[in-house]
């Protein structure tokens, strides 16, 4: 089996879409985020996407190979919330290690379906690990600065739970992602390292960060610089940037990233800015052109999209990705 560590080495990886963009897409009713299971539960799981890899695993997959069919070569699972932490809103933190392991589960399925019939072109399933609702850097109270939401811990123990049922359900690596505050990101990390010492295993781990405006920081305050030196005590597979930003706006941060780092970059930006109604106008053929950019510029060694991109924009990403080489780093950090 081809590893994610020899692929990476070969092509530019293309990395999945937005899932939530293709759930909307069904037009799911509060019942149908219930299933049978939870027709009586007694809190609205209407919006709790994580779920739906219990209530209507066969959406997911139709997801997930979409993607594949566009020419990805990793797909997330459908675990961005799937947390103690996350699933609190929903009253339903004792399903967590559940939701993750049927998530992994379902994804390493459509994966091997498709390196089966390919073989040559190795596909990889990523543990979708998102940044919580809460922040340990900053108070959620303008009125008590010193106030904390939550603790460190608190995001360890919580990250710890994830990451084990990702493991256990068959992924082959990572990605902690859409990271706004970094404090959140480490105790992620830590997490990480304490399940692969005990488990005595290595793990890929890509960890991708979002830049929130123009001043070209994360939501906690830091520049990119900062961002990268909190991250690389640990080796990684990846760094880079997804969320928040289109392709245009997000390509100066790429940069700085990629010339002072010598772990591979990655990016996942959004299909531009969201207009007024919140929906992502960018279409696959504008989108192509500015990622073209990131390769004619020797940025990015893993690309795909985040919210509002669908499989046409992969698909248009990847025909393009195709005749590159990945990025060579010059960096010496």
């Amino acid at each position: 089996m081809s590893t994610i560590q020899e692929a990476i080495k070969n092509n530019i990886l293309i990395l999945d879409g937005a899932m939530g963009t293709m759930l909307q897409r069904y037009n799911f009713s509060e019942e149908d985020f219930r299933g049978d299971r939870f027709k009586d539960f007694p809190h609205s799981l209407k919006g709790n996407n994580d779920l739906l890899s219990i209530t209507q695993p066969k959406a997911i997959k139709e997801v997930h190979a979409a993607y594949f069919e566009a020419g990805a070569d990793i797909v997330e699972t459908n675990t961005f919330s799937s947390t103690t932490i996350g699933m609190a809103d929903y009253h339903l933190e004792d399903l967590v290690y559940e939701l993750n392991y049927e998530s992994a589960k379902i994804a390493r399925e459509v994966a091997d379906e498709f390196t089966a019939k390919n073989p040559n072109k190795p596909r990889f399933v990523a543990g979708s690990v998102g940044p919580t609702n809460r922040t340990a850097s900053m108070s959620p109270d303008v009125n008590d600065p010193g106030y904390r939401a939550v603790t460190f811990d608190d995001l360890r123990i919580a990250y710890k739970q994830q990451v084990e049922a990702l493991m256990d359900g068959g992924c082959d690596l990572l990605l902690v992602e859409t990271i706004f505050d970094t404090l959140n990101a480490k105790a992620a990390l830590f997490a990480i390292e304490e399940v692969k010492d005990e488990r005595n295993i290595d793990i890929p781990i890509m960890v991708s960060g979002t830049i929130t405006d123009a001043s070209g920081r994360t939501l906690s305050g830091q520049t990119v610089e900062a961002f990268l030196v909190s991250v690389s005590h640990i080796p990684l597979l990846s760094v880079g940037f997804n969320c928040a930003l289109g392709a245009d706006l997000l390509k100066p941060y790429l940069q700085t990233l990629s010339h002072n780092t010598s772990f591979n970059v990655s990016a996942h930006p959004n299909a531009g800015l969201p207009n007024a109604f919140g929906e992502y106008d960018e279409t696959p053929e504008e989108m192509q052109a500015q990622i073209k950019t990131y390769l004619d510029d020797n940025l990015v060694n893993i690309i795909g999209g985040c919210c509002g991109t669908t499989p046409n924009h992969i698909k248009l990403i990847a025909d393009i990705a195709k005749d590159y080489k990945p990025r060579v780093s010059t960096a010496t950090m």
